[in-house]
């Protein structure tokens, strides 16, 4: 017998048992029941969300942000194709007096302390940042920093050379002809200024004008 919606009642054995019986509309909207959603973005493994950023805030790296020059002083590739034919002259030297294994060992020792001293020897950089100047392993903050000076090949040569300040700080690349001077306005600095061999003086002039004023007008 029916009792209600979904409750049936069965006779067995003059005793009454009573059970209750979904129907099948009524799974079928239970299966589809979906509970409401909590309130705010749903959290990435139980995680809190992150908090807002700062007005103002960069999350860039300061590289990214206030880099104004860099440039490495590298070697051309005429060194190492010189360097390399060197190293080939001196196995054809070996190769004819010495066993195989002796000229072959030399050369490629030779072969790698020429890498290491092309490689050594060109890994100096110049950075204009911020707040200083970069130039190989030295330094200077950008308030010490006077006047900045393309210079051209003549010029550069004259500077290094016969009119050259002992007391200077020189980053020189034979390779490079070019340089730029930059005045040194710090009275315990006993460098008056620096000379840095460049691909790109302008460019270096004017990230040091930049930095810290002045002119970039070539001077004899």
């Amino acid at each position: 017998m029916q009792v209600g919606a979904g409750v049936a009642g069965v006779c067995v054995g003059g005793q009454r048992e009573v059970g209750v019986q979904a129907h099948h509309g009524d799974l079928e909207h239970a299966r589809t029941v979906v509970p409401p959603a909590p309130h705010g973005p749903p959290l990435a493994s139980g995680r809190p969300p992150a908090a807002p950023a700062e007005p103002g805030w960069d999350p860039s790296p300061v590289s990214d942000r206030a880099l104004l020059h860099r440039e490495r002083l590298g070697v051309p590739l005429r060194w190492w194709v010189q360097g390399t034919m060197l190293v080939a002259s001196l196995w054809l030297a070996l190769v004819v007096a010495t066993p195989p294994v002796v000229a072959y060992g030399v050369t490629l020792v030779a072969l790698l302390l020429l890498a290491a001293a092309l490689i050594s020897f060109g890994s100096a950089r110049i950075e204009v940042a911020h707040d200083e100047l970069r130039a190989g392993r030295a330094r200077i903050e950008a308030r010490h920093l006077g006047r900045a000076h393309a210079l051209d090949a003549e010029q550069t040569g004259r500077v290094a050379g016969r009119e050259a300040d002992a007391r200077a700080f020189l980053l020189l690349r034979p390779y490079l002809p070019r340089a730029v001077r930059v005045e040194i306005t710090d009275p315990a600095d006993p460098a008056p200024y620096w000379l840095l061999s460049t691909r790109h003086p302008e460019d270096l002039a004017r990230a040091l004008t930049e930095l810290a004023g002045g002119d970039t007008s070539p001077r004899a």
